[in-house]
C-alpha cells in the first residue's frame, strides 16, 4: 500500500483533487479523507495514517486547532494544504509544528502537475527520517568537541543560512536566540513560494530581538539586520547591497542557496560563517565549498534533529563541513561567534 495519507478539507472538490493526485504518486496511497478538524481526530486512530495533509481554513475546528491536537496526541507528520490567502497562518502552522506545506492549485488545468510534484517532492522525503534511526552518524561529534572553536576566522562579518522542508522551525530557533546587539549581517535563503516569504519575515521580525526584513532589490546592507530572500528571487551580494534576479532555477529552486553563498563568498572571504539547516535535496553544497574555498567556516544540522537530511547531509558528503551540530547546539555555536568573533 505504500505511504498511507488521509486528507482532511472541508471542500469535497478539494479533497476529490488532493486524493486523486496522491494516488497518482508512486509510494502514496488515501488511506481516508475527512471534511474537518473533528472527524480527523476520530479517523486518526481508527486508520492509522503515515501522513496527515490538513487545510487550514476550516469551520469548527480549523486547521491550527486541529493541527495543536494532533501535535498534542499523536506522533504523526502533518502537511498544510495552503492558499495565498492563508499566507500568516501557514507560518504559524509551520512554528506550531506542521513538517511542510504545499500551495492548493488555483488553476487545475494548468497546476495539476505542479501540485502532484509538490505531492511527490514534500511528502515521499518526510519518511526517510524513519529510516535514518539509528543509523551510524556521519561525525563522532564526541571526539572534536570543542576542535570546532579553532577552526573559526578570527573575525566574523556575516552569516548566511541556507533552509528547505523543516526550516520555518528551526530558522525561528536560530533567529530567536541571536543576541539584540548582533553587530554583523545574516542573509537567509528559505525555499519558499513568492508571498509566503513576507509573511515569515514578519513573523521572525515579532518572535526575535532582532531585526528582519524580507529583502528588496537595492536594499543597502546594515549591521544587525537579518535578510530573508523573497519567493520566486535569487538574492546575492553586490556592493554591500541586496541584489535580486529571476535567472533560471538552480537545482529546481529559486531563491538558491548556492547562488547567496557564492556571491557572500566573494565578498567576506574568510570572514564568513555558513549555515545549512534541514531540507530536502542538495542546494548549498556547491556554495559551501566556495565558504570553504575562501577560508571561510562552515556549520551543518545533524541527523537527528534534521527533519529532512538532504541538503545538509549532501553537504557533509561533500567535505564541505567543518562542524555537524544538533539545532540548539549550531545556535550556540553560532552566539559563541558572534559574541567572540567580532
Amino acid at each position: 500500500m505504500g505511504i498511507k495519507v488521509l486528507v482532511v478539507d472541508d471542500s469535497a472538490f478539494m479533497r476529490k483533487i488532493i486524493t486523486e493526485t496522491i494516488s497518482e504518486v508512486d509510494g502514496l496511497s488515501v488511506i481516508g479523507t475527512a471534511r474537518n478538524g473533528h472527524d480527523a481526530l476520530k479517523s486518526i486512530p481508527l486508520l492509522k495514517p503515515d501522513i496527515v495533509t490538513l487545510d487550514i481554513e476550516m469551520p469548527g475546528l480549523n486547521g491550527l486547532e486541529t493541527l495543536e491536537i494532533i501535535k498534542q496526541t499523536f506522533t504523526i507528520p502533518v502537511v498544510m494544504m495552503s492558499s495565498h490567502s492563508g499566507e500568516a497562518v501557514t507560518i504559524e502552522a509551520l512554528e506550531l509544528g506542521a513538517m511542510d506545506f504545499i500551495e492548493k492549485p488555483v488553476d487545475l488545468k494548468n497546476q495539476s502537475e505542479e501540485f502532484k510534484k509538490e505531492i511527490e517532492l514534500k511528502i515521499l522525503p518526510l519518511f526517510e527520517k524513519a529510516k535514518e534511526i539509528g543509523q551510524k552518524k556521519e561525525i563522532d561529534k564526541s571526539s572534536v568537541k570543542k576542535e570546532w572553536q579553532k577552526k573559526v576566522p578570527k573575525k566574523v562579518k556575516a552569516i548566511v543560512i541556507g533552509a528547505s522542508t523543516g526550516g520555518p522551525k528551526a530558522l525561528l530557533h536560530v533567529i530567536q536566540h541571536l543576541p539584540e546587539d548582533l553587530d554583523i549581517p545574516v542573509f537567509i535563503v528559505q525555499h519558499m513560494p513568492k508571498g509566503f516569504t513576507l509573511s515569515f519575515a514578519e513573523r521572525l521580525n515579532m518572535k526575535s530581538a532582532v531585526k528582519v526584513v524580507e529583502a528588496k532589490e537595492g536594499m543597502v546592507i546594515e549591521k544587525g539586520t537579518v535578510y530573508l530572500a523573497p519567493g520566486d528571487f535569487h538574492m546575492t551580494i553586490k556592493q554591500n547591497k541586496i541584489a535580486l534576479d529571476s535567472t533560471a532555477k538552480i537545482l529546481g529552486v529559486r531563491p538558491a542557496v548556492d547562488y547567496l553563498f557564492q556571491s557572500a563568498a566573494s565578498l567576506y572571504g574568510s570572514s564568513l560563517v555558513g549555515v545549512i539547516l534541514t531540507g530536502m535535496g542538495h542546494d548549498g553544497s556547491v556554495g559551501m565549498g566556495e565558504i570553504k574555498k575562501h577560508g571561510g567556516f562552515t556549520l551543518a544540522q545533524d541527523q537527528e534533529t534534521a527533519v529532512v537530511y538532504g541538503m545538509p547531509g549532501n553537504a557533509v558528503k561533500k567535505g564541505v563541513v567543518d562542524e555537524v551540530a544538533s539545532l540548539t547546539e549550531l545556535s550556540d555555536r553560532i552566539n559563541w561567534m558572534i559574541r567572540m568573533r567580532q
